[in-house]
């Protein structure tokens, strides 16, 4: 049975918690130690405030389901320790030296990393980009104000370009289009729009190139308690772990 640890003990967490998952929790790690305690005891597992004793524990795999910071601070060591790391918060990957260095410290010791599609549906699918075919890729995110901490009454565009800009200033809010990015190993071209008129968190998708042309419109309701994440993030936390020793595995 697969020991796994979890980074992390927010919304994702708890969500999670109410999940299948094939594997057995035995520590989680949160700097605030009531929500380490509160997720631990969900799983009767070990409850950590001090990443260096947490990561003295056995894991064959570490769930990162914190921030695009805990990624910086934490992946590295994880991999260096033998695990293998399931990523949620990609955006830290929008940092190519960041994500170089994390490949080189996983195949250096036979790790791997995982990053689930997250807010998305069809992420696997963006892979054909890696072989000819796409020409360009966008994507517009818009979330009530209170995804982005705002209090508005007007639809407003926050930002709109690149990926690797947008992490930096809305880092909670890009993980989607970052974890597309690295699918497609392509740059996207992202727009992030705060409307107080919608109560859903929605990805529209659009992909050109010499295949045609695909677009596709998500509406995720937002985490309890969290607005700024989606609940089919946690779905797909839940759904990667349970396909990564499977015999048969669909999709590209």
């Amino acid at each position: 049975m697969r020991r796994i640890g979890i980074i992390g003990c927010g919304n994702i967490a708890a969500l999670i918690s109410e999940m299948e998952i094939e594997g057995t929790v035995v520590a989680v790690f949160d700097r605030h130690e009531e929500r380490a305690g509160h997720i631990a005891g969900k799983y009767g597992a070990k409850a950590y405030t001090v990443f260096g004793a947490f990561i003295g524990e056995t894991f064959d795999l570490v769930i990162e389901i914190a921030s695009v910071e805990a990624v910086r601070s934490y992946a590295e060591a994880v991999l260096a320790h033998g695990c293998d790391l399931l990523i949620l918060s990609a955006g830290a990957l929008a940092d190519p030296a960041l994500k170089t260095r994390l490949i080189a410290t996983a195949e250096a010791g036979g790790r791997r990393l995982f990053i689930p599609s997250g807010a998305l549906f069809g992420l696997d699918n963006a892979k054909i980009a890696r072989h000819g075919g796409v020409e360009t890729i966008t994507m517009r995110s818009t979330k009530p104000p209170a995804s982005f901490g705002l209090q508005t009454q007007t639809r407003q565009c926050l930002f709109k370009g690149g990926v690797r800009g947008c992490i930096e200033r809305y880092p909670r809010n890009a993980n989607a289009a970052v974890a597309l990015s690295i699918a497609a190993q392509r740059e996207v071209e992202i727009e992030l729009w705060a409307d107080p008129a919608v109560d859903t968190n929605t990805h529209e998708l659009t992909l050109r190139g010499a295949f045609g042309s695909m677009s596709m419109r998500i509406d995720n309701r937002p985490s309890p308690g969290h607005p700024s994440t989606s609940c089919l993030a946690a779905l797909s936390v839940a759904a990667t772990l349970n396909d990564l020793d499977a015999t048969l595995r669909v999709g590209t």
